[in-house]
């Protein structure tokens, strides 16, 4: 089989992927350098872009600013008595080569205080941090947003619910939220932020016609417990079709965006996790629909494809039916004053930091398979996918890549900031650093666990692309 093409024509993939990338990677090391400036750590080079430094070079002060070739991101040498050791040489290469003269002692990294290295080793995760914070609050002023109304549970699912929220599972459903820890949920976004909610130590929900509320014994924080509650939580949308992929089964039996299914093998639907269900449970079986159109009813007969899909809750992989089709969402647009996008943007940033969480929790403990991992193809796809969709979603996928690697930065991997930041509080727990040695294996530890993920990722896209 052929490679699958995806994501339209391939320039606009690769400009896409080159502006996600470069501009979140540059945004990142605008913190580093920022921070290394207001410290009084000497900064030898800044460059937008790796490799070798272009015609495209000045010199103010101390620093020369150059643009390089490789146009993905960027980078910061620091002054660092550790600038001419073997640790650093094959980065220095990537980053055009070591220092044309050395900087004074007092300007090195490694004689600044403890809570200056902190702040400059941390700047680049808080910067992008703010960006992304930043993007979601101008996209709420100028664009609003797209609020679905629903505030209807359908039904939960008890396997996915988290232990401190099993009590859900007690109860029967449709029902309807009206309000969480004492806020009113006027729409699903509502109800998604009350439960993300990273500053709540539990939850107390409360249903209309039941005047006791539900308590929850779910921590706001680390948030893989709120992400697989909310997942649990299956909204009360009708079984309408909204997208339906050409090409998928749903398709080539001639159902259309707007289809209401009525039932399937006899089995009344009344919300779509219903239908979802059964489409799940008939991989390669053939499953027979009753649709209304409009004032015309009629049935068709269709077979889910089978395909991989993640198992959240025993790990690893499952095989579950697919018709290629999505719901259908009767949307309101919202328009926001300044506090109101202020409370949306820091509402999106915690929910995007909450589910890059939970992914990489679901990694280490298994629940979710390595063949989720996506390197810089599978990026530069999403990144092509977005950009023809239209600016207002280009941006938002730059925000949530923009927090993604924030988030991922602070794992506490040798190499990355988060690693880094370990070795420093290391040393301020012991009164002295680390030694170089130490340092040196376990940076070459972190990478060589960094290359296998990276190897990993590069591998699935491949996968992925061929049809693996």
């Amino acid at each position: 089989m052929g490679p699958r093409t995806r994501g339209g024509p391939v320039l606009l993939t690769i400009a896409a992927a080159v502006v996600v990338l470069g501009v979140v990677i540059f945004v990142h090391e605008v913190g580093h350098f920022l921070a290394a400036k207001a410290t009084g750590v000497g900064v030898i080079r800044f460059s937008i872009g790796f490799g070798p430094a272009t015609p495209l070079r000045f010199r103010r002060g101390d620093t020369e600013y150059v643009v390089s070739w490789f146009p993905f991101g960027g980078y910061v040498m620091m002054a660092s008595e550790e600038e001419t050791s073997d640790e650093t040489g094959g980065v220095r290469a990537l980053e055009g080569g070591p220092a044309e003269r050395p900087f004074p002692p007092e300007q090195q990294f490694e004689s600044k205080p403890l809570w200056a290295r902190v702040v400059v080793i941390a700047a680049g995760v808080l910067m992008n941090a703010a960006f992304a914070w930043g993007l979601y609050a101008g996209l709420a002023l100028g664009y609003g947003s797209r609020e679905d109304p629903t505030t209807v549970v359908a039904s939960v699912d008890s396997v996915l619910l988290p232990a401190g929220a099993k009590a859900l599972a007690t109860l029967t459903y449709p029902r309807t939220v009206v309000r969480i820890n004492s806020d009113t949920i006027a729409s699903w976004n509502d109800l998604q932020s009350a439960v993300l909610d990273p500053t709540t130590s539990s939850l107390s929900l409360e249903f209309a016609s039941d005047p006791s509320p539900v308590a929850l014994a779910v921590p706001g924080t680390p948030g893989a417990d709120r992400v697989r509650l909310l997942r649990a939580l299956k909204p009360a949308w009708a079984p309408r079709l909204g997208y339906v992929a050409p090409g998928r089964p749903a398709a080539a039996a001639g159902l259309t965006s707007g289809d209401l299914v009525l039932s399937a093998d006899g089995r009344s639907l009344r919300h779509w996790d219903d239908l979802v269900r059964v489409v799940e449970a008939h991989a390669g079986d053939t499953v027979i629909l009753a649709v209304q159109r409009a004032d015309s009813l009629f049935t068709v007969r269709l077979v889910p494809t089978a395909e991989s899909d993640t198992d959240f809750v025993a790990g690893g992989r499952r095989v579950v039916g697919k018709v290629g089709v999505g719901p259908q969402i009767v949307a309101r647009h919202v328009r926001y004053s300044v506090p109101g996008a202020v409370r949306e943007a820091t509402r999106q940033a915690w929910a995007d930091a909450g589910l890059v969480v939970f992914a990489v929790k679901g990694l280490v403990t298994g629940s979710v398979s390595p063949r989720e991992l996506g390197g810089p193809i599978f990026i530069g796809q999403l990144s092509g996918q977005v950009a023809q969709v239209g600016l207002e979603p280009f941006l938002a996928f730059i925000a949530l890549f923009s927090i993604n690697l924030a988030v991922l930065n602070l794992l506490p991997i040798p190499v990355l900031d988060g690693g880094r930041l370990l070795f420093l509080l290391a040393e301020g727990v012991r009164g002295r650093p680390l030694s170089r040695a130490l340092r040196m294996r376990l940076s070459q530890v972190g990478v060589a666990l960094l290359v296998a993920i990276m190897l990993l990722a590069l591998t699935n896209d491949v996968l992925r692309l061929f049809g693996g």
